[in-house]
């Protein structure tokens, strides 16, 4: 029995854990960590969760996407309540490991997923079900440490050039005269 349950204990110990849970923090799907942040309902499980994502894209834009366990998937209208306020978000899909894509143009739904209190989510078919609560404490940061390398890098023809300033000829020297005609 004993020599059984080792191989099964050494195959748990050896692969990753990818635990969802209530809140913000980095994302534990794989290869997600550093660029993408989640943030899940408070009754949040590993068998029962909704969560919203922001990540920084292949592109180096940000994209909001839902991550759920809902029956029917992720994509379709998703009505949200944003610190009080009514919105209806639809959705499309993409490459991303996540249920599918937020549209947000107008980065309206990013900016209080980083500033505002709450989120309730439901998806649009769903009327019976109800909406799952998602707290917006410690949004800020955690979406800030995820975007942080989002920042598209700059091709060398764009970068600054070196100063072309000469400082033994340009600059006036300490405790002397400044040159002539300078004045």
């Amino acid at each position: 029995m004993k020599r059984a349950l080792a191989p099964l204990i050494l195959c748990l110990l050896a692969s990753p854990a990818l635990a969802i849970e209530p809140g913000w923090h980095v994302s534990p799907l794989p290869g997600e960590g550093d660029r993408a942040s989640l943030g899940c309902a408070r009754d949040s499980s590993d068998t029962d969760f909704a969560c919203l994502a922001v990540r920084c894209e292949d592109d180096y834009s940000v994209g909001v996407h839902v991550y759920t366990t809902r029956l029917g998937g992720d994509t379709g209208r998703w009505t949200m309540t944003l610190d009080r306020e009514d919105k209806v978000f639809k959705t499309s899909t993409d490459a991303s490991p996540y249920g599918a894509r937020l549209a947000d143009p107008e980065g309206v739904l990013l900016d209080r997923i980083r500033h505002g209190t709450f989120i309730y989510l439901q998806h649009a078919d769903d009327t019976h079900a109800p909406f799952r609560y998602i707290d917006l404490g410690g949004s800020f940061q955690s979406v800030a440490e995820a975007l942080y390398w989002c920042a598209p890098r700059v091709p060398p023809s764009e970068q600054n050039t070196a100063p072309d300033v000469d400082p033994d000829n340009e600059m006036e020297k300490r405790h002397e005269p400044s040159p002539a005609g300078t004045q």
